[in-house]
């Protein structure tokens, strides 16, 4: 199509110098005398003259003069060989055949050029000497011009033609294209559709010169584009039109058809697709403008026509990467990878669009399944870039595609995208078929790249894409064994992917059924032997690149060596799967799989001698002795297996295993079971008869109180009525019985009635008594208190006792919140203590018993801010105890005597701050570093409730923290700098001279100071101060500020901690902040009226 005009005719052309032809365009496209130094002229008139007096100049150069011959020649000749009408009485298209007749001889001056260019041999001497230029490559000045020329061919040439609805129209573009679509004069001869075939033509044969299609079409591709479709697929009218009568004949239509494709399928792909989305337009919107309307709805056939074309290109090789591309740099993103990536890869909704997009089957394609075998291996290597920009953007489509792919096509998105993914973990189940050709030992069946991959396109699918579809957890239930083998390996040294395997194994453990859940536990412990697994022939081991592959392990000989690996594997595989249950707490899952093993301890526990003893194997034949031998061993196997994971869940377990309810009474259940089945079989140990009156215990603990059960836990709880009724009237300790039976009256009146054995029965279990003694205290205690002092016991010692025993955690709702104080002082009023009562408070603050400790810690506190007379007597007596128990390793108990240390010194601070401030100052000989820290946080609570007269110990408090960040320990300089920080937010306008120390001091550590945590903590100091002055720090601050603000410049740009830099920029934030509020106060609207007299 493009070459049709110029094939014809005589011999070569005769050519001229480059610099004359983008002279005349130049010359062609000055803006005259209009006095205006840009091409955008806004009058008609102005612009009409424009054009008529260049053309004219043109004309008069070329005839007047004499350098000016050849090119005149070259154009003429170019001219009479052209086939398109050049001269109209429409001055715009004039212009239009005159600019693209001289772009034609810059074509065909360059060929020529650059086939005559014979560039030199390469002087050996001088290798580093760049090669000659081909004379034929633009300036860029003078691709400048070329690019002007074409923006006018394109502006009145191309657009103004383009009917409604295709492409962007002039007048929404720029002010002068509003100009352009005016002046433009469409009834004047050539006709309209006439001159866009012919200003496309041209273009595309300008364009076979590599250099001036790389100008076109960077710049003009849509418009060309628009132009070809208009020309090549617009529908015509109905009527047949006479041959004369027809403005493009049928074979000019095809050669656009033609031209479109072929100019689709050389440029840059995306560019394409993005150009073609343009073109198909959104969907319509209301708009009031008429023309607004046209514009917003392109016409029908371009809509499905950019939509087949749009396929064509999905369906290419790597027409996947070419389509996002296309649409994330058309959707504002800029260049993939580029500097708004960031932003497109948070977008949910673009994500979601591509995805529906990449998801949908086109009509070309012959079937879906056609279409995702051929588009999934596209999808897939969407995970796999390594630029990060670029791969967070693609890896976040990939993913929604992948999801997307599998809610709407499940069977297919498994078959082409779930298996390829999870192929290299199917590869070594026990269920696979290995080939006798990968038997060999040491052979790899896995590469590190392939099993690396795999792992992480899983966490991505999984994990990121977060959504449990049922194909996607169903595809992965089969290959968990295989992932907990691999993550028990990841464990034994470091590995990139040992979080990506937990992440994994956490996501699809809370993600399944409960009952499955625990099924595949029972796998991951080897209590199930029917889950699939890793293949015994096959071992992971470590890779060159630090990675692990999986290989073909070689035989073990030796029995006694097989038979310490395999038990050696099993312990750290339970060991392993404890510590991934103990991310399970607060789901439930831990406690539901804990359950399960008690319930299977159950069976363990009591096991029939008896029957093994009277069977007879006189009849059976050696075969048959020997399947039973390996079973009766199988069994051992198992029950061993049990009890050691019994013992790795209640070591790795915490207190917050269980909860809710429903969880405890099953707790309580199993250990009812168990003992039933001891008592059966008359086995009851005094183990079993403590881990039941635990158990009992901890319902009582439920029925006394401790929890606010609902009609619904009594339900749940009357499933133990059947084994409490069967121990109340088997068991042998009488005790036992009559707890059983109070408890089971208990629960079946839905606790209207208890007796008092219930409520000893559950202080007995939070005091943690000998269970032979505990019985007969909590009977004697209960006649010597009365039901108030009790409670108050009881709320006190749950709150802070650990019960590991039972599995409630301390902050859950089983658990009340209120903390009381011993009975002793429960019910006494201030001021009406006796002597006796406070020797008993002083000897409990050194009971063993932390409970019982922390409760007098905290009653000696309350009777120092009530201001007991007796209590102040002795009050360096109280600072003594409350400093011992400052160095006690339970954080109730040194948190008590923190508070208590904080009300003392706010009673007699002047006795105490002194002595507090030299413990803090000391050495490490003399005090530990975690006690000083405690100290540092007693000083910063003295200097909260000093308030405005902490003022009077301004200087020895500063001067402490001071000489603290010179401390050898990095931990004690972050908490002095912290205290620091605390004290001149406090201090406001008292800090006067001593602000340039405090500066000083923090610019020395954020600046030279080796740990990070201490550069954090100075920087942290900025933060707090300018935070916490707000509006006075302008004051406060003011001979510092200019300092403050150079070291936080300076933490931004050279600190390379992350959190220091964040910290330094939201200093900066503040200070920005507090400088726009000072430099530009809120105007306040405000009007005084005076009253005179």
């Amino acid at each position: 199509m493009a070459d049709r005009g110029l094939a014809a005719g005589g011999g070569p052309l005769e050519t001229c110098g480059l610099e004359r032809i983008l002279e005349a365009l130049r010359l062609l496209l000055s803006p005259g005398g209009s006095g205006s130094s840009s091409l955008q002229i806004t009058k008609h008139d102005v612009l009409l003259a424009t054009l008529k007096s260049n053309l004219s100049a043109l004309e008069d150069k070329f005839l007047k003069d004499p350098h000016w011959k050849k090119l005149k020649l070259l154009r003429d000749e170019i001219a009479n060989r052209a086939e398109w009408p050049q001269n109209s009485v429409d001055v715009t298209w004039s212009f239009t055949s005159q600019t693209l007749l001289l772009l034609l001889c810059l074509k065909e001056t360059m060929i020529h050029l650059a086939a005559d260019f014979n560039p030199g041999k390469p002087n050996p001497r001088t290798p580093e000497a760049a090669p000659a230029l081909s004379p034929d490559t633009l300036s860029i000045s003078q691709q400048k011009t070329v690019q002007s020329a074409l923006q006018f061919v394109v502006t009145l040439g191309v657009c103004p033609y383009l009917i409604p609805g295709v492409g962007v129209p002039l007048r929404y573009r720029t002010e002068f294209g509003a100009v352009v679509q005016d002046v433009v004069c469409l009834d004047a001869a050539p006709d309209a559709t006439r001159r866009l075939y012919t200003s496309c033509r041209v273009l595309l044969n300008v364009a076979k010169h590599a250099s001036l299609g790389s100008l076109i079409f960077c710049r003009h591709f849509g418009d060309v584009a628009a132009g070809l479709c208009q020309l090549g697929f617009c529908p015509t009218k109905r009527k047949s039109l006479k041959p004369e009568e027809e403005v493009l004949t049928e074979e000019e239509r095809a050669l656009s058809r033609e031209a479109l494709r072929d100019i689709l399928d050389q440029v840059y792909q995306p560019l394409a697709v993005r150009e073609l989305l343009i073109l198909q337009g959104g969907p319509p919107q209301s708009c009031p403008d008429v023309k607004t309307q046209v514009r917003c709805r392109a016409p029908a056939w371009l809509r499905r026509l950019c939509g087949q074309l749009l396929s064509e290109r999905l369906m290419r090789p790597s027409g996947v990467q070419a389509v996002v591309r296309g649409i994330l740099e058309g959707a504002g993103a800029g260049a993939a990878g580029g500097s708004d990536a960031e932003a497109t890869a948070a977008d949910w909704k673009k994500c979601d669009l591509i995805a529906k997009i990449l998801a949908s089957c086109p009509q070309q394609s012959l079937s879906p399944e056609d279409y995702y075998r051929d588009t999934c291996p596209q999808i897939l290597d969407l995970f796999h870039f390594q630029d990060k920009l670029t791969a967070r953007q693609f890896q976040r489509i990939a993913t929604t595609t992948f999801l997307t792919m599998s809610r709407e096509r499940p069977q297919l998105a498994a078959k082409y995208l779930l298996q390829p993914v999870l192929a290299p973990l199917h590869r070594c189940l026990n269920t696979a078929e290995i080939p006798e050709s990968d038997m060999v030992p040491g052979t790899i069946l896995v590469t590190e790249e392939e099993l690396s991959r795999c792992i992480e396109d899983v966490f991505k699918v999984y994990v990121v894409g977060n959504e449990p579809l049922t194909v996607l957890v169903d595809s992965l239930l089969p290959v968990l064994g295989v992932l907990f083998s691999l993550y028990c390996f990841t464990k034994q040294s470091v590995s990139h992917i040992r979080s990506l395997c937990q992440e994994i194994l956490l996501w699809i453990l809370g993600k399944l059924e409960r009952n499955k859940a625990v099924a595949s536990l029972k796998g991951f412990a080897g209590l199930d032997r029917s889950v699939p697994s890793l293949h015994s022939l096959c071992q992971f081991r470590a890779a060159t690149q630090g990675g692990i592959m999986i290989t073909i392990k070689e035989a073990i000989c030796d029995e006694d060596e097989a038979l310490y690996q395999k038990v050696s594997s099993e312990q750290c595989q339970l060991e392993h799967l404890g510590d991934l249950l103990s991310h399970c707490q607060e789901c439930g899952l831990a406690g539901d799989f804990f359950i399960f093993c008690l319930k299977e301890l159950t069976h363990v526990a009591v096991e029939n001698e008896a029957e093994l003893k009277t069977q007879h194997f006189s009849s059976k034949s050696l075969l048959e002795l020997e399947q039973h031998q390996s079973l009766l061993v199988e069994g051992q196997e198992q029950k061993l297996l049990v009890l050691q994971l019994v013992a790795v869940l209640c070591e790795r377990m915490s207190e917050q295993i269980f909860t809710n309810i429903t969880q405890v009474v099953d707790f309580v259940a199993a250990t009812l079971q168990r003992a039933c089945a001891s008592l059966a079989h008359q086995t009851e140990s005094t183990v079993e008869s403590q881990t039941l009156s635990m158990s009992m215990g901890l319902v009582a603990v439920m029925l006394g109180g401790a929890v606010q059960l609902k009609s619904s836990d009594f339900a749940v709880l009357k499933q133990l009525l059947p084994l409490l009724e069967k121990i109340s009237n088997t068991y042998p300790d009488p005790v036992i019985q009559e707890l059983a039976a109070d408890l089971r009256i208990t629960i079946s009146t839905h606790g209207a009635f208890s007796t008092e054995a219930v409520s000893v029965a559950a202080q007995s279990t939070l005091n943690k008594k000998d269970p032979e003694r505990k019985i007969e205290e909590q009977q004697q205690t209960s006649h010597e208190r009365n039901t108030d002092v009790s409670n108050s016991h009881l709320e006190q010692q749950q709150s802070h006792e650990k019960s590991n025993q039972t599995g409630l955690k301390s902050s859950a709702p089983l658990i009340p919140q209120e903390v009381s104080e011993p009975s002793t002082t429960a019910n006494q009023k201030s001021g009406s203590i006796t002597t006796e009562q406070l020797q008993e408070v002083l000897l409990s603050a050194y009971d063993p018993q932390i409970p019982t400790r922390a409760a007098a810690l905290r009653t000696l506190s309350r009777w120092i801010e009530q201001r007991e007379a007796r209590a102040l007597e002795v009050q360096e007596k109280l600072l003594k105890i409350f400093l011992e128990n400052l160095e006690h390793e339970d954080a109730f108990v040194y948190l008590s005597a923190i508070q208590g240390i904080a009300l003392l010194s706010d009673a007699y601070p002047e006795k105490i701050l002194i002595g507090l401030l030299a413990q803090y100052d000391s050495s490490k000989d003399k005090h530990t570093p975690e006690t000083r820290m405690k100290v540092g946080e007693v000083l910063m609570r003295i200097v909260r409730a000093l308030g405005d007269m902490v003022s009077k110990y301004r200087e020895p408090l500063i001067h402490t923290f001071l000489r603290g960040v010179r401390d050898p320990d990095s931990a004690h300089r972050a908490s002095s700098l912290s205290n620091l920080g605390e004290l001149c937010q406090r201090l406001d306008f008292l800090l006067g001279s001593v602000v340039h120390e405090v500066t000083a001091c923090l610019i020395a550590v954020a600046k030279t100071d080796h740990e990070v945590q201490v550069r954090r903590a100075a920087i942290h100091v900025i933060v707090v101060l300018l935070r916490g002055l707000s509006q006075k720090a302008t004051e406060v601050l003011r001979d510092v500020l200019k300092d403050l603000y150079h070291l936080l410049k300076h933490v931004v740009r050279l600190e390379p901690d992350d959190v220091a830099r964040l910290h330094a920029q939201l200093a900066l934030e503040e200070l920005d902040e507090i400088m726009r509020d000072f430099l530009f106060p809120p105007q306040k609207l405000e009007k005084k009226i005076v009253v005179l007299p």
